[in-house]
């Protein structure tokens, strides 16, 4: 969140059709005896989440939802999938009728009906478009600025546009295609294939082991997909959302570190 912050908030000053401010929702946190929104604001810094990278000015940090929402046209959701049924029934009735969001929300939503795309649980909660962005985006590297590559996932192509705009950097190239869901869920499932790559690892079973089960996982991924969903476009999956986002993941992600530390250590942790 902090890193598309980073980016956001320089590409907004770009374009006359974005208003100047991006209002960023932080979790309040006490770091160091002190909030850290405060800290945010003060340092243009997320000292604790991304220590070492500058925000832009122009970014500010709030702990209240209502705020940040408050007469804003465009809405840009990058929390963990379990907040966002919750986060969604704080906005209700409180968001512009006008706005349009994206969702950078890895994961589905899960309940008693089964699971669902989290694109689909946010247009249906709150009665919005919806468009997704996925991609080979490990935050570090972007925030280092190192080139890479993202996709976006639209409906209305001329919202596709606007938000390759909001996004797109020299260091950071947008993809845009008529696939939200193809791009939201290649997102999803490419961590259970680095899971297994991470088995690959701890066991020691060497390259040639690791390249079968991406294949064999991507493969699973798109039948996955095209079994369950309709309209997933082919393409989709030769976009940075698809097989990029799978290699970046099975040799750098955290789901292949921690599932290299399993085998190695008998325990299951967070790696950051």
């Amino acid at each position: 969140g902090t890193v598309i912050s980073k980016i956001i908030g320089n590409n907004v000053t770009r374009y006359k059709e974005f208003h100047q401010e991006v209002k960023m929702w932080v979790f309040e946190e006490i770091v160091e005896g002190r909030n850290l929104t405060e800290l945010i604001n003060e340092k243009h810094e997320n000292v604790k989440y991304l220590p070492g990278f500058t925000i832009p000015e122009n970014v500010k940090a709030f702990s209240d939802l209502s705020e940040v929402v408050r007469d804003a046209t465009v809405l840009v959701f990058c929390i963990p999938h379990q907040f966002v049924p919750k986060t969604c029934d704080q906005l209700k009735g409180k968001i512009n009728p006008k706005a349009k969001a994206i969702s950078l929300v890895k994961g589905f939503e899960t309940d008693e009906k089964g699971i669902r795309p989290i694109s689909h649980a946010i247009s249906e909660s709150l009665n919005i478009s919806v468009c997704s962005l996925s991609g080979a985006n490990i935050a570090n590297e972007i925030a280092e600025e190192h080139f890479s590559e993202t996709t976006i996932g639209y409906n209305n192509l001329e919202e596709g546009e606007l938000f390759k705009k909001l996004f797109e950097t020299k260091y950071f190239r947008v993809g845009i295609i008529n696939d939200v869901v193809g791009v939201e869920l290649c997102g999803a499932l490419k961590n259970v294939i680095a899971i297994g790559a991470g088995f690959v690892d701890g066991l020691k079973l060497g390259e040639n082991t690791k390249a079968a089960i991406i294949r064999i996982g991507f493969l699973e991924m798109k039948q996955f997909m095209k079994k369950f969903y309709g309209g997933i476009k082919d393409e989709t999956f030769f976009e940075s959302c698809g097989i990029a986002d799978v290699i970046a993941t099975c040799y750098g992600g955290r789901n292949r570190k921690v599932a290299e530390s399993f085998v190695t250590t008998g325990k299951v942790g967070i790696i950051k």
